[in-house]
């Protein structure tokens, strides 16, 4: 199937504003309902990363402009695979066998940072687009939705870089990092519906 590169975008678009409203209902399902099984959620999450990735990847091959935004997109899809991967197969084994073995609990702590840790540096990424597009944006004379794009990305490549950098319990609490990504999935998509990256 041909897809032209304005419907690409947008059906990108699509998916990162798809992505950022699952967080809200993840974590009003944890704290309403926290014995409702949530994994689906994270399933879900899955399977858009992987084709977020891939269409992602198409349009900073074929972009005229605006190619390091969608390659970050690319990438950070990717990143953000592999911490929910890393969360539906791993979290629950690691933690059984800490739980078994005292000794190896810390290598479960560890599983679980490594996922953070790639969800992190996939905000980072998300942070770079929002910058590139939400400038773009500016530029194009969309003032207000493309500043407060760029000024969210800025954000959250400093806060996810400092929770990277210094842990969870370090200078930026890990929630502000995941804050700044999930908005920055909106900004981008709302920039994405207006900019034509075919000029």
């Amino acid at each position: 199937m041909e897809l032209t590169q304005g419907r690409t975008v947008k059906i990108i678009a699509y998916m990162l504003i798809a992505l950022a409203v699952s967080q809200p209902i993840y974590t009003a399902l944890f704290l309403v309902a926290p014995d409702v099984d949530r994994l689906f959620m994270w399933r879900f999450e899955a399977v858009i990363f992987v084709l977020l990735a891939a269409l992602s990847m198409s349009a900073a091959i074929t972009a005229k402009q605006f190619a390091l935004g969608f390659s970050a997109i690319a990438l950070a899809a990717l990143l953000k695979l592999l911490a929910v991967g890393l969360g539906l197969t791993q979290f629950w084994p690691f933690a059984a066998v800490g739980e078994a073995n005292a000794d190896l609990a810390e290598v479960a702590t560890s599983v679980v940072a490594l996922s953070f840790f790639s969800y992190n540096a996939g905000n980072i990424l998300l942070g770079l687009a929002a910058v590139v597009l939400g400038t773009a944006k500016s530029r194009a004379g969309g003032s207000i939705v493309g500043r407060a794009t760029t000024i969210v990305g800025a954000l959250a490549i400093l806060a996810n870089a400092l929770v990277m950098m210094f842990g969870f319990q370090g200078a930026i609490p890990s929630p502000v990092g995941g804050a700044t990504g999930v908005l920055a999935s909106v900004l981008i998509g709302l920039c994405m519906f207006s900019i034509n990256p075919e000029e």
